[in-house]
């Protein structure tokens, strides 16, 4: 509508590059916004830390900016909502890592450190995505942190189904808005004993349509069954950088639960940034349109191509190569595409990346019942 002169399509983040770009005509926006058009993704400029523990090799990036000093990696931006159930902030964290000047939330500091790494992600997008002139100040901060603290976001209505409260269930925003209706704290309900109340870590994650499970109505019996196969599927994860290699555990029976253990939130309750695979350049979702970068590790000599680095421009890390963290799950139905990247464009294609993934073998009829669950969260 606005030809691409809208303040969303600005060169530092929105176009594909900000070197040797032609934004003075409607098809040259076109071309240099293309990923934020048909991915709703962003370019984020990272610096290698100094003290990585790998080299970059190269960097073959189809739109430029393959400066190997400074990455660009394109991602999908987060739900600004929803955001008391966070054990870390943006994808790879780096809006709660001490090396940024901001710090991890811990059970005993939570939520203050919470509300501390968002006053400072405010300040950093102010200065960097929004280009101001003018920093914020403390109070604006603070009050950016407060609206954000209060916004509460769920699917509420089905056009089959209809409310997502209705006959019993508890879907909808209502029943996660305070602490009295959804208990959250860090590390609840971890997988891993880190539950800080010693409470032992169970599967079932999500309750919100249990009183659908003899339901009449097919769409109500398909999310009741869809909610029964995610906390109950049982999924022989490998190959998982943050999870077998940590653990030198090859193989883990576990489930969805695994590593959305947030109960009726979906996200891991402690920072634990993993990689399954989704940013890898013979992943079986497409992401062909993202750039391919090669690092060597500079003790080992290993090397590891990836479309995007993740926590490890952070960290400096070897082991932090390609790890992201998981997001909040509720609202998903209105978040497509899917995966810090955007390469799956469906909950269909999630599933299918899954299935493959990890061969769990899930029937036509568990598709749909776990997309009709899905998308009622």
């Amino acid at each position: 509508m606005t030809s691409g002169l809208d303040p969303i399509f600005r060169l530092v983040d929105g176009a594909n590059c900000d070197q040797n770009i032609d934004t003075s005509t409607v098809n040259g926006r076109r071309k240099a916004y293309s990923l934020l058009m048909k991915k709703g993704i962003f370019r984020i400029s990272l610096d290698v830390p100094q003290n990585a523990e790998f080299n970059v090799l190269s960097v073959v990036n189809p739109y430029g900016c393959g400066n190997p000093a400074t990455l660009s990696v394109y991602r999908r931006p987060l739900p600004a909502a929803n955001l008391r159930f966070l054990s870390t902030v943006m994808w790879d964290g780096r809006e709660s890592s001490t090396q940024t000047g901001t710090q991890k939330i811990t059970y005993m500091t939570n939520p203050d450190d919470l509300k501390t790494d968002l006053a400072h992600q405010a300040f950093d997008a102010t200065n960097g995505h929004a280009q101001a002139t003018t920093p914020l100040t403390a109070q604006q901060q603070n009050d950016i942190v407060d609206f954000e603290m209060n916004l509460i976001a769920a699917q509420a209505y089905d056009y089959k189904a209809g409310a997502l409260h209705g006959n019993g269930a508890n879907g909808g925003p209502q029943a996660i808005a305070q602490d009295t209706t959804q208990l959250f704290y860090i590390g609840i309900n971890d997988p891993l004993d880190q539950n800080p109340s010693g409470a032992a870590f169970t599967p079932v994650i999500f309750n919100l349509f249990d009183a659908w499970a003899d339901a009449k109505d097919n769409r109500r019996a398909s999310i009741a069954r869809g909610q029964a196969l995610f906390n109950s599927k049982t999924i022989n994860i490998t190959n998982v950088a943050g999870l077998n290699d940590d653990l030198k555990t090859p193989s883990i029976s576990g489930t969805c639960g695994t590593c959305h253990d947030t109960p009726n939130a979906g996200n891991h309750s402690v920072s634990a940034p993993l990689n399954i695979g989704v940013g890898d350049p013979d992943s079986t979702l497409d992401v062909s349109y993202l750039p391919v970068i090669t690092l060597q590790n500079k003790t080992t000599h290993e090397i590891k191509v990836t479309t995007d680095p993740g926590r490890s421009l952070i960290t400096g890390a070897w082991q932090d190569v390609g790890r992201m963290k998981g997001p909040v799950l509720r609202g998903l139905a209105s978040r497509a595409p899917y995966f810090h990247n955007g390469s799956a464009d469906s909950l269909s294609d999630v599933l299918e990346f899954y299935n493959n993934r990890f061969n769990i073998h899930l029937t036509a009829r568990e598709k749909k019942d776990l997309i009709a669950f899905l998308n009622s969260l």
